[in-house]
């Protein structure tokens, strides 16, 4: 599987596990974790593991946090902009 086919099904799993988020918002947030663990791990200086781990570790925070993912945009203005309720598409 490549990593789009990984970040629809992760759209969809986050979609299921939190009504407040369209699926619009969902991809939205799936898109954020995947570039942010990919660009924080590689500036850890880990060596890159694969989508196939990138996914994994998203699916561990969708089972985790998935709920209540939506109440980050509170605490953390930086992606209020990309996840701002008034406008549904992706950015």
């Amino acid at each position: 599987m490549n990593a789009n086919q990984s970040i629809e099904q992760l759209t969809q799993l986050l979609a299921e596990k939190n009504a407040n988020l369209s699926v619009n918002k969902a991809r939205t947030w799936i898109e954020l974790l995947w570039s942010d663990f990919e660009s924080t791990y590689a500036k850890a200086g880990y060596d890159y593991r694969g989508a196939e781990y990138t996914e994994k570790i998203i699916q561990q925070w969708i089972t985790s946090y998935g709920d209540k993912i939506h109440e980050f945009v509170g605490r953390n203005p930086k992606y209020a902009h990309l996840l701002h309720d008034s406008d549904d598409t992706v950015q």
